[in-house]
């Protein structure tokens, strides 16, 4: 079992930043975050696997990163130039990934099918 605890969101103005912090148990292979609203379907924001291959959902490239520090068991994802269309919950995500074959390797795949989740942390953007 992984635990994944979630801080940093808040509310901002249109422009701000915002640093999201996911402490987990234990680092998985694939770990990533997404959003929701209620009602709406769950959105990828970002991934990375354990070699630091990152992907990110159209909406945040040029304006999250999404970065890892294995010695604290910490994954992050830097938000700039928030809009008020990034308000959501922000889930921590994180999976063992899917193997693709023998000697080829693990594939992350979109971090709303993970197996771990965080409890969330809400991110407001005001205009």
């Amino acid at each position: 079992q992984v635990q994944l605890v979630e801080s940093g969101g808040g509310s901002v103005q249109t422009g701000g930043s915002l640093r999201l912090s996911c402490t987990a148990s234990t680092m998985k292979y694939c770990m990533g975050w997404y959003r929701q609203n209620p009602g709406k379907n769950a959105e990828e924001v970002a991934h990375i696997d354990a070699y630091g291959t990152t992907s990110y959902g159209e909406f945040a490239k040029g304006r999250f990163t999404i970065s890892k520090d294995r010695a604290r068991n910490t994954l992050y994802l830097e938000m700039n130039s928030l809009k008020p269309e990034d308000t959501a919950t922000y889930y921590c995500a994180a999976d063992s990934g899917v193997p693709i074959g023998v000697g080829r390797g693990t594939l992350c795949t979109d971090s709303t099918s993970y197996n771990y989740l965080g409890q969330g942390t809400q991110v407001t953007v005001s205009s």
